[in-house]
């Protein structure tokens, strides 16, 4: 995710990485690039560098993804929120800050 923000493709606001799935809120900046083609290239790097890392091969993402478009500044927070606190819904932690795979730039 941070590999997008710094090549101007992406500007993450948030994220929440969970064991089965990822919660990932930003705003497109390559216009050139669509919502597909960032995710399909975010999987695609994604998994090349985690099967690296373990030593192992194949898919790791599923192939589809959902997607929300933020209308009003009311919705960003509130999505934002959402993605901080699905640590502490899911019960892997009782506080935010006990969970390591996450980041919020309003928070930061």
């Amino acid at each position: 995710m941070y590999q997008f923000s710094e090549s101007k493709r992406a500007s993450t606001i948030c994220f929440s990485l969970m064991p089965d799935h990822l919660h990932w809120l930003f705003q497109l900046q390559d216009e050139a690039m669509s919502l597909s083609n960032l995710i399909g290239q975010f999987k695609s790097i994604s998994t090349l560098k985690v099967n690296r890392e373990r030593g192992l091969s194949g898919r790791i993402w599923q192939p589809n993804f959902y997607d929300h478009k933020i209308r009003a500044e009311s919705d960003l927070i509130q999505q934002a929120r959402y993605i901080v606190a699905n640590p502490l819904r899911a019960r892997l932690v009782k506080n935010i800050g006990d969970y390591p795979f996450w980041n919020c730039c309003y928070l930061d």
